[in-house]
């Protein structure tokens, strides 16, 4: 297992993000349209294909570069709340991974604890509010529990199911942002596609490690 990662490996885990939203844009759709406007998968493939040209593109090769190019790339994309708010969580990203060529388990943990302190700058939802933040805040939590000796790619893959766990509660949840947070009980038995989007995303960090 990989005690550090760098600046090939962390190309690794945004490809793999970006793919595992490749393949499931349509479905994230669906999900949008039962409580929103129904365009959140062509919004969120919309970012994570500018987060793939990225880093085909990028010119330099340190992570701090990347993360914050990401980030404007991201918040450039046309399409509501998501390109701000995952743009905002890159450029955290960013600052967290400053001065760093490689990240081992507590610069992992840094670089993830700033990208959702940024987000969360941007978004005032919490635990429990039908949010994307239901998928963002248990994956960080299983982050920085996760036993560090097992490496940095298990610790990932407890993140990614933590995240997935917390984007299947939001089903049970009424919505108190949005266009949902206008329907009511009619949100009941929906997951959050913004909530499902994320542990996808976490999902393809861990199997692109």
């Amino acid at each position: 297992m990989p005690e550090t990662i760098g600046y090939q490996q962390v190309c690794g885990m945004l490809n793999a993000a970006a793919g595992q939203i490749r393949k499931n844009h349509e479905m994230l759709s669906r999900l949008d349209s039962a409580v929103g406007d129904g365009d959140h998968g062509t919004t969120i493939l919309r970012a994570m294909e500018a987060i793939s040209k990225t880093v085909s593109e990028n010119p330099a090769s340190d992570l701090k570069t990347l993360f914050s190019t990401i980030g404007w790339a991201v918040m450039s994309c046309d399409g509501g709340s998501t390109g701000p708010l995952l743009g905002s969580f890159f450029m955290g990203m960013s600052d967290g991974a400053a001065g760093r060529t490689e990240l081992d388990y507590t610069g992992v943990v840094m670089a993830f604890e700033a990208g959702i302190a940024k987000l969360q700058l941007q978004s005032r939802a919490q635990l429990g509010d039908k949010t994307m933040m239901d998928a963002f805040l248990p994956a960080l939590a299983a982050l920085k529990s996760a036993d560090r000796s097992r490496g940095i790619k298990a610790a990932l893959e407890e993140a990614a199911a933590a995240a997935a766990k917390g984007a299947e509660a939001t089903r049970n949840m009424k919505a108190r942002f949005g266009r949902a947070r206008n329907l009511g009980d009619r949100v009941l038995g929906h997951a959050d596609p913004g909530a499902v989007s994320v542990s996808l995303i976490f999902k393809g960090f861990s199997e692109g490690l």
